[in-house]
């Protein structure tokens, strides 16, 4: 074996040697090198900028997740709630929320003489301690549940806002001391009633199902009719625009003749794509609303508003698949005989169905995300009563979710601000999945030729 010397090492380009790089060489490799470097730079702030935003959005919204409540035994005392004794619901049902606020009050003196707890607030400014929905919910377990007047029942009651923000930090002792509706003699007794156990945070399912609540009673607002609402517009939008953007599509790709309607009809399309969303919102108050007479604020014209909005993304993307197809694939077919209308379903439609899905399933997340043409069509009232079930739930007022955000940030409480940001992630949980959704359906009809 031969030792390798310096020698046989390959020699260094001689001057005028096409391996020597020239000056305009070295120029337009230093341009690309920038160019590089910049294009990482864009890269590494647009990431940057997203980490930012996703942590601040989580920072404010994933406490909307947790909630604070009392346990409390209340005793459902018949004098007060049933006065003629013969549990008659009518009679029940007339007592209203202020007459279930003594009993609350009063399960609260006994909890604080139980656990011992040292303070010298009123009953009244003991009661305040409990959320201003805790009666009706009172209320509501007792007309589903009259036979259980006369006992003392174990109830988990919402604490007060400002209860929940100061053990998550959003309200302290300096800021009692100048909030007028809180004290910080009672957030002394809070914290003893939490040492006791009487006093817990766990997971908040009613953020989920609640409906929204009033400005004074921002603990017991959630997102349950708002995820109805959007859930319907969903299903609208894709029993309306999928089909219509499919069959459209196909029409101009495969049979429509190319003159100038034609063109014409493909040039509105593209512009209708990039109408601003709000466009969409005026003509559906025009024509929906005004003309045709469907209520406001329904789900049925926030779909159809939406389904206007989403149809030319849809076409435009199922155009795009259809192109994609080899025309090879359409001459074979058609070359064994089969027609026109069996070589475009049976062998194009399928190979482009994962691009079709996918641009559907973008357009449906899109139409979620949408609130100026919702707003327009009263969609931001406020709403408390759950909308009925398919069809007629349809026609129901109801709010949709990235209004509900809206609506929450309009709102003084800083409480609101929270549960604006918890349903922000709500609403990007909803988006990933519908884009994680694109991408298997996409991989699973994916077919390579």
């Amino acid at each position: 074996m031969t030792d390798f010397t310096a020698s046989d090492a390959v020699p260094a380009p001689r001057k005028g040697s096409l391996l020597t790089q020239d000056a305009r060489t070295k120029q337009r490799n230093a341009k690309e090198a920038r160019f590089r470097m910049m294009g990482l730079v864009a890269v590494t702030i647009g990431l940057l900028s997203l980490v930012g935003l996703l942590t601040s959005i989580l920072a404010s919204g994933l406490s909307s997740f947790q909630q604070t409540y009392i346990e409390l035994e209340v005793y459902l005392d018949p004098a007060k709630l049933d006065k003629t004794g013969n549990r008659n619901p009518e009679d029940i049902a007339k007592v209203s929320t202020f007459g279930y606020a003594p009993l609350i009050d009063a399960a609260m003196g006994a909890a604080i003489e139980r656990v011992g707890a040292a303070t010298d607030i009123n009953a009244k400014a003991a009661g305040e301690l409990i959320s201003k929905e805790a009666p009706a919910s009172l209320r509501d377990f007792v007309l589903a549940n009259i036979d259980r007047i006369g006992e003392t029942v174990q109830f988990d009651l919402l604490a007060a806002g400002r209860i929940d923000g100061f053990f998550k930090g959003r309200v302290t002792m300096e800021t009692a001391a100048l909030d007028r509706n809180i004290s910080p003699e009672q957030l002394q007794l809070a914290d003893q009633l939490k040492e006791a156990g009487i006093l817990t945070t766990k997971f908040n399912w009613a953020f989920f199902t609640a409906p929204d609540a009033s400005d004074t009673r921002p603990e017991a607002a959630g997102l349950g009719v708002a995820i109805i609402g959007s859930i319907y517009m969903m299903l609208i939008v894709l029993v309306l625009a999928l089909p219509l953007g499919v069959a459209a599509s196909i029409y101009l790709e495969e049979f429509a003749p190319k003159n100038r309607w034609t063109d014409l009809i493909e040039v509105n399309i593209s512009n209708l794509a990039a109408v601003p969303s709000i466009v969409f919102g005026i003509l559906g108050l025009a024509i929906f609303i005004n003309m045709v007479g469907l209520p406001q604020s329904a789900p049925i014209v926030g779909g159809l508003v939406l389904t206007l909005m989403t149809l030319p993304t849809i076409i435009i993307a199922t155009r795009a698949a259809l192109k994609s197809v080899p025309p090879s694939i359409r001459d074979a077919a058609l070359g064994v005989g089969a027609s026109k209308m069996q070589a475009i379903f049976h062998h194009v439609l399928p190979l482009a169905m994962p691009g079709i899905l996918t641009g559907a399933i973008i357009g449906l997340a899109q139409a979620l995300g949408e609130t100026a043409p919702l707003l327009l069509i009263g969609m931001v009232a406020f709403v408390r009563e759950y909308p009925g079930g398919p069809p007629e739930g349809f026609f129901d007022p109801a709010a949709a979710l990235p209004v509900q955000v809206y609506n929450w940030t309009q709102r003084g409480d800083p409480a609101f601000v929270e549960r604006a940001s918890g349903a922000i992630i709500v609403l990007l949980v909803f988006l990933v999945l519908m884009n994680i959704a694109a991408i298997l359906l996409r991989r699973r009809f994916e077919r390579r030729w």
